[in-house]
């Protein structure tokens, strides 16, 4: 897959009056490099995040150091050594790049909002960024997780840097936070689009599979309510393009741990479907908005590879969302529906709105 470095991902923004307001847009994060070097702190913040491991601190302190940290960054570097592209990791690139475009979207709607992108492990952290905001005068922040779907192991924790943050700081900037979007319409056409594009350029497999990035079970039983934002987005979109409950399927990949995660499991459905005669498939990652390691390594190799290897004889991975059009317009319509009330339009802008409303309202009274 090309990755295109331009334009520069940067966060250069035109100047802004004091006391604007801003997007921070959040994804999980990467590694600065794919060598086990760079694996070790990566994998040593991500997993010490008590929302992801929910477990008793002490023991899990013993086996993270003890054993993963000594074992886990080797394996996982030669991972994403090979995704790993020019620009970097495919993460951040597509991550950057939709920040960006974001900007640029609501620039071109009259928007006066800048737009920073942040990981929640790794750098540039959420800290920084929110640090870099508030000296810049930013008195308003709409945090913007690339998550469609909620869940306490991604989206809350996102949540909790920023609160961490803002229990250090003095003035803390009025902070909005966007939920989940898993069934918003903009979304569910844009991936109805990348489907749609996919079956145009490529022909149509026998079944669609979906594939959401898994949490452990007891999430669910404790109030998650990720399961069912998953099936809900995988459900609208079958609907939206004609399936029905025989042509696709919802799994769940990425499990860690010998505890019970959510079922059906990506890879060992892939392997029995093409036992039972499958012979073609179309795999779709509608959780993941870019594409990263989970989208490109454990689903296009690793998952085609044992597909192939029972039996199957056509895989077809459908990229993420990533930088389409349709994409790009959704979330710029998601991000004006949370800054609906703050001030983010030029003076020009808002002496445009009045004229058009005092028009309307003489219309009215005309009529």
């Amino acid at each position: 897959m090309a990755f295109s470095p331009e334009p520069p991902f940067t966060h250069g923004q035109p100047p802004k009056a004091a006391g604007s307001s801003a997007v921070l847009y959040c994804n999980l994060g990467t590694p600065d490099a794919p060598t086990a070097a760079a694996l070790r702190p990566y994998l040593a913040q991500f997993l010490s995040d008590h929302r992801v491991i929910e477990i008793p601190r002490l023991l899990w302190w013993l086996i993270l150091h003890g054993i993963i940290l000594r074992l886990r960054p080797k394996k996982s570097a030669a991972k994403y050594a090979s995704i790993w592209t020019a620009a970097g990791s495919p993460l951040k690139v597509w991550t950057a790049r939709q920040a960006l475009l974001l900007a640029a979207q609501l620039a071109g709607r009259g928007h006066q909002v800048e737009v920073r992108y942040a990981m929640r492990y790794g750098q540039p952290s959420i800290a920084s960024e929110l640090t870099a905001l508030k000296a810049s005068g930013v008195t308003r922040v709409l945090v913007l997780p690339a998550y469609p779907q909620y869940s306490g192991t991604s989206t809350a924790s996102v949540f909790d840097a920023v609160y961490s943050w803002a229990a250090k700081t003095r003035l803390i900037p009025e902070l909005r936070f966007v939920n989940h979007y898993h069934d918003h319409p903009g979304y569910i056409a844009a991936l109805a689009a990348r489907v749609q594009a996919h079956w145009a350029q490529h022909g149509r497999a026998d079944k669609l599979l979906m594939s959401f990035h898994g949490v452990p079970e007891r999430t669910l039983h404790l109030g998650d309510p990720y399961h069912c934002e998953c099936h809900k987005t995988a459900r609208l979109l079958a609907e939206r393009l004609g399936l029905d409950k025989t042509q696709y399927l919802v799994t769940f990949q990425s499990r860690f741990g010998k505890a019970k995660w959510l079922e059906p499991y990506t890879e060992p459905t892939l392997v029995a479907q093409a036992q039972a005669g499958l012979r073609s498939v179309d795999v779709l990652c509608p959780g993941f908005t870019v594409d990263c390691l989970e989208t490109l390594e454990e689903i296009a190799l690793e998952a085609k590879e044992a597909f192939v290897h029972a039996g199957g004889q056509s895989f077809n991975y459908i990229a993420c969302l990533n930088d389409s059009a349709e994409w790009l317009a959704a979330l710029a319509d998601i991000t004006e529906q949370h800054l609906s009330g703050w001030p983010t339009r030029s003076a020009p802008d808002l002496q445009s709105l009045a004229a058009s409303q005092q028009a309307a309202l003489a219309l009215g009274a005309r009529q």
